[in-house]
């Protein structure tokens, strides 16, 4: 894009254009501008179908939909489950639309993520919450198939009406679980939400100090951190020198 076409681009997409969704039993104000069609923008409530994440303008609409919708959990495989939560794995490139429509309603709540239109080289990792009607999304983490950078996440979202129960955590969690089966040491793309950066320093500070409470009295290095963690030296460091830890050492 030009400058002038970067400029106009900006400027249309600085506002919001949808002011609410309806999605499943939760209805709630979205907080920034996501690229939906045409025909979807400008209106004051998208409804979207919980399962499958196909959207719609009219309740109506949603409700045609709901008797043919064959979904009740994401389009992937159930590579996890404890109690009432299930972690289910999305390749983007078999679950196109599906993985589209992911990146289409997290953008409502994400200002520093652009969308590229191609979800093939991802990976999904969707977090639902079960009971008797199927799994209903609550969040979920993105990553890159092959990451040059060392990213073990690219984007990462606890939809709104589902905060403040500890999701978040579970997902960095999660994904440091795969950085430690794939024996790659991990860390987040950058740019991070403001509401992200801070759920990753309060994540790596405690692995931090569970590691420092675990090994103290002995000698040990940063390097010896990042083996049994998979955190980033520079996401340690940055801890370290945060919070004055380094007088440990």
């Amino acid at each position: 894009m030009d400058a002038a076409s970067l400029a106009a681009h900006e400027q249309a997409t600085k506002f919001k254009t949808i002011d609410m969704i309806q999605f499943g039993k939760h209805k709630c104000e979205t907080w920034y501008y996501s690229p939906y069609p045409e025909g979807c923008q400008n209106v004051p409530i998208l409804h979207i179908c919980e399962f499958c994440l196909s959207f719609y303008v009219t309740a109506d609409e949603l409700l045609r939909h709901a008797k043919t919708c064959t979904l009740t959990h994401p389009p992937g495989d159930e590579i996890y489950r404890h109690g009432k939560n299930s972690m289910f794995e999305i390749d983007g490139h078999k679950n196109p639309t599906y993985c589209e429509n992911l990146s289409y309603l997290a953008k409502l709540f994400l200002d520093h993520k652009t969308l590229y239109y191609d979800v093939e080289p991802f990976l999904y990792f969707v977090l639902t919450e079960n009971d008797e009607y199927g799994h209903h999304t609550v969040g979920y983490f993105s990553k890159e198939k092959e990451s040059s950078n060392g990213y073990n996440l690219a984007c990462i979202l606890t939809l709104p009406f589902h905060q403040r129960k500890g999701y978040g955590k579970f997902l960095i969690t999660f994904s440091y679980e795969l950085s430690y089966i794939e024996k790659k040491v991990g860390t987040p793309e950058r740019p991070l939400s403001d509401l992200g950066r801070e759920s990753y320093v309060s994540w790596w500070t405690q692995k931090i100090i569970e590691y420092i409470r675990e090994n103290y009295g002995n000698t040990f290095s940063i390097q010896d951190i990042t083996k049994e963690t998979m955190i980033a030296e520079k996401d340690i460091l940055y801890v370290l020198v945060r919070y004055r830890f380094y007088c440990f050492f």
